[in-house]
C-alpha cells in the first residue's frame, strides 16, 4: 500500500513537472510570437511614416504646376479599366487632372503609364482615347504599355521616355510612394493629386498601399532593373511624336498602328 502510494506521489510529480515545462515553452512561443508583430508592426510603421512625411512637401497644387511650366511630362499612373474599356472612376479622376494640367501648359506632352500585358485588357488606350476626346493632340501623349507596378513606370520613364522632371498624378493615397521611388531612382518628381470624389474600395486600396510602401521600400534598396525594357522614345527629342507609341492592333489577321480620333459624343 505504501509503495503504491509512493508510485502515486512519483507520478503526480513527474505530470505536474511536464505540465510546468509545457506552459513555459508555450509562454515562450507566445512571447516570440508577439515579439516578432511588434516588430513588422514597427517596420510596417516606420517605413509608411518616413516615405509619407519625406514625400509629403512634393506635393503641390495645379496653379503652381502651372506656373512653373519646366516639366519634361505629366506622368499619369494607370488603374483599372472598366471590361468595355473605359477608365473607371479613378482611372478617369487621374485622366480628368491631367487634361487640366496640360491645359495650363504645365508640361508639353503626357505620359500614360499602364498595364497592357493582355490584347483584351488595355488601360493606356483607354487613357490615351480620354486625353485625345477631351481635347489634347494625339501626338503629345506618349504610351507605356509595360506600367506594371509603380516602380516599373518610374523605371522606363527615365530609361525608356528619358525624363527627368516628370509631373505625377494619381490619388493622394498613393502619391506619396510614387514619389518616393521616383526620386530614389533619379526623378526630379513633383505631384499634383486628383481627389475629386470618393471610391467604393477606398478602403481596400488604403490598405493595400501599407504594404505597398514596405515592398517599394525595399525594392528601391536594391533598384533591381525593369522587367520590360526596349527602344527608347526620347519625348523631349526635337520633333517627338507619342503616336510613334501607341502599338498596334490585329485587322483581319494584320496587325496594324493603332490610332486615336477623338470621339464625337466626348465633351470637350
Amino acid at each position: 500500500m505504501r509503495a503504491s502510494n509512493n508510485r502515486n506521489f512519483l507520478d503526480s510529480a513527474m505530470t505536474s513537472r511536464h505540465t510546468k515545462r509545457r506552459r513555459r515553452k508555450r509562454f515562450r512561443v507566445a512571447a516570440l510570437v508577439l515579439c516578432a508583430l511588434l516588430c513588422v508592426g514597427v517596420a510596417l510603421g516606420g517605413v509608411n511614416y518616413f516615405m509619407v512625411h519625406s514625400s509629403a512637401p512634393r506635393i503641390i497644387r495645379p496653379e503652381d504646376a502651372a506656373a512653373w511650366k519646366d516639366f519634361d511630362c505629366i506622368l499619369v499612373l494607370g488603374a483599372q479599366v472598366q471590361p468595355d474599356g473605359t477608365p473607371s472612376h479613378v482611372l478617369e479622376d487621374r485622366m480628368i487632372r491631367a487634361v487640366e494640367l496640360y491645359g495650363v501648359e504645365a508640361a508639353p506632352v503626357i505620359l500614360v503609364s499602364g498595364d497592357h500585358g493582355q490584347i483584351n485588357y488595355d488601360e493606356v488606350s483607354a487613357m490615351k482615347q480620354y486625353a485625345v476626346d477631351h481635347g489634347v493632340p494625339s501626338q503629345d501623349v506618349f504610351m507605356d504599355h509595360a506600367g506594371f507596378s509603380t516602380y516599373e513606370t518610374m523605371y522606363r520613364a527615365r530609361d525608356i521616355f528619358q525624363a527627368k522632371r516628370v509631373l505625377i498624378v494619381t490619388q493622394g493615397y498613393h502619391m506619396t510612394r510614387a514619389l518616393y521611388i521616383a526620386r530614389q531612382l533619379g526623378l526630379d518628381a513633383w505631384g499634383v493629386t486628383c481627389d475629386y470624389r470618393s471610391y467604393a474600395t477606398q478602403n481596400y486600396m488604403s490598405a493595400r498601399e501599407v504594404a505597398a510602401r514596405v515592398k517599394d521600400f525595399i525594392k528601391c534598396i536594391f533598384k533591381p532593373k525593369s522587367k520590360y525594357l526596349g527602344q527608347p522614345h526620347d519625348l523631349s527629342a526635337e520633333g517627338a511624336n507619342g503616336d510613334e507609341t501607341n502599338g498596334e492592333i490585329e485587322v483581319n489577321g494584320e496587325w496594324v498602328p493603332l490610332v486615336f480620333p477623338p470621339r464625337p459624343s466626348a465633351t470637350q
